[in-house]
């Protein structure tokens, strides 16, 4: 089979090959699927230029992309509720990053039927931001009908799933977009949209019960300005907080070197009476199987702004660097129809 490969880190040109690769084959609890649409994430271009060393280290050549909706072909022997023939869908864990390729295997527990109603691009642009926003609003955030919550960068394949889940939670939902999104994110559901070209959000909000912060740096300090006390601040793009470096079982001397980096917004997050969270997002079945119905039922719907054949992998990897993307950037298997 054919599969995209991360052979170094450094730039998409130089880093990214077509290789040959074996087939592999399905575990006792994993599923071979045959891809029909993966989609491109930013983790995966901050993989690429070797941002993620520090947290794991790469045996090159490796897979790249983490999301993926396809058949099943075969299944392990303990394998229940699922045969060859079945349309899937994933966010496959970390051991299976390589949804690039014709051919891959899947732990069962990261597995959901793909929705119905959708086809295999659209529903391969949501299992990572579904779950990193389904994750971070309703499982950490805790966000509840009436409250008000604020999403950074509106436009973004984050930011517009989270802004129609927060809108499905009953929440009223506000977000920054550039002057050219902001039509567009409204029609998103957003209940108030800042321009941040042309307007401080600093100086037009207060008192929100959530902040969901997606792009991190002073972001993440500037989200207690307005908080409201004993709001949250749940950030993806964060430094990592202390519970979050023990829940992943960093080492001790880690733990205090990420600790001093928090620092800052542990003692904002104390300060509101708050509460501050990094959120690493895991792969995660049954959690993608409530996003599905969610999509089956159609309150929520999928966001896709280019889609690119397999061949054209590299020029999605560009497309999505240059961060003007609207939505998601899938990757589909030449000669596969949406209806597939």
């Amino acid at each position: 089979m054919k599969a995209l490969k991360m052979t170094r880190y450094g730039d998409i040109n130089s880093s990214l090959e077509f290789q040959s690769a074996e087939i592999p084959i399905a575990k006792a609890s994993e599923v071979l699927v045959r891809m029909h649409a993966a989609s491109v994430n930013p983790v995966d271009n901050m993989m690429l230029r070797g941002e993620l060393k520090s947290v794991r280290r790469e045996v090159f050549p490796v897979g790249v992309g983490r999301d993926v909706s396809g058949e099943i072909v075969a299944v392990g022997k303990n394998v229940k509720g699922y045969s060859p023939g079945d349309m899937v869908f994933a966010r496959v864990g970390e051991e299976h990053v390589g949804t690039i390729a014709e051919y891959l295997t899947v732990d069962v527990a990261h597995l959901a039927p793909k929705p119905e109603n959708l086809s295999h691009s659209e529903s391969a642009g949501i299992p990572l931001v579904g779950l990193t926003s389904f994750q971070s609003l309703i499982k950490i955030a805790d966000l509840k009908p009436g409250e008000k919550v604020l999403i950074h960068a509106g436009s973004g394949g984050v930011g517009s799933m989270a802004i129609q889940l927060a809108k499905s939670i009953g929440a009223y939902v506000v977000t920054t977009t550039s002057s050219a999104n902001v039509d567009w994110v409204k029609a998103l559901g957003a209940d108030l949209v800042i321009d941040y070209k042309k307007e401080d959000y600093l100086q037009l909000l207060s008192d929100m019960d959530v902040v969901f912060d997606t792009l991190g740096g002073q972001y993440a300090l500037d989200a207690f300005k307005v908080l409201k006390t004993g709001g949250r601040v749940v950030s993806v793009k964060g430094a990592l907080d202390p519970q979050t470096a023990e829940e992943l079982g960093l080492g001790w001397l880690l733990r205090k070197i990420l600790a001093l980096k928090s620092r800052k917004l542990i003692k904002a997050a104390k300060a509101k009476s708050g509460l501050y969270r990094m959120v690493i997002m895991e792969a995660n079945g049954e959690q993608l199987r409530e996003l599905g119905e969610l999509y089956q039922r159609r309150i929520l719907s999928p966001v896709i702004d280019k889609t690119y054949s397999f061949d054209q992998s590299k020029e999605a990897f560009s497309y999505l660097a240059s961060g003007r993307a609207k939505g998601k950037v899938i990757i589909t298997m030449d000669g596969m129809t949406e209806e597939q």
